[in-house]
């Protein structure tokens, strides 16, 4: 016969399986976390890739870009300086723009409609015609900046997607 009576061997046998259920949950769960740990360094590994070739990406396109709009704007500002060698000051005192031409290419440039034509429009504003085509280059000037700007902001979205693959 045996010393241990039932009630307790089954007692034993059951604490025996909590304790080695109990201890595979505690292995587990440490072999599990770390697994987790390893993916969740691995994760970050890749982001901060990510960001460095990003962030190389970004200086590239922001230093192309301050080149090409210096050198828009180098231009703009020659053909702003050649305006009286082109509308020279005998075409000033020969052309000078109304009032209706000015209220116009002021709509125009803000892309509203322009406002009614009126009588006093017809007369004289003293505008010079160099004034005018100092204007318009500059204006010219100012869209080339912005096509560049817009160039740019596109080569620098292709450039984000491009390092995320």
């Amino acid at each position: 016969m045996s010393l241990i009576p039932w009630p307790y061997r089954w007692l034993a046998v059951a604490a025996l399986a909590a304790a080695l259920i109990g201890f595979g949950w505690i292995k587990g769960a440490g072999h599990v976390q770390a697994q987790w740990d390893a993916a969740a360094q691995k994760q970050a590994l890749q982001v901060a890739a990510i960001r460095e070739r990003q962030a190389q990406a970004t200086v590239k396109v922001v230093t192309e870009y301050v080149d090409r709009v210096r050198v828009v704007r180098e231009k703009g500002d020659t053909i702003i300086k050649e305006v009286p060698v082109y509308v020279p000051v005998q075409a000033d005192a020969a052309c000078t723009i109304n009032r209706g031409f000015v209220r116009l290419h002021d709509a125009a440039a803000a892309g509203e409609l322009p406002e009614p034509a009126r009588d006093a429009d017809a007369a004289a504003a003293g505008i010079a015609l160099s004034a005018v085509a100092g204007t318009v280059a500059a204006n010219y000037q100012t869209c080339h900046e912005n096509a560049e700007q817009l160039s740019a902001l596109q080569v620098w979205v292709s450039e984000m997607a491009s390092t995320t693959k």
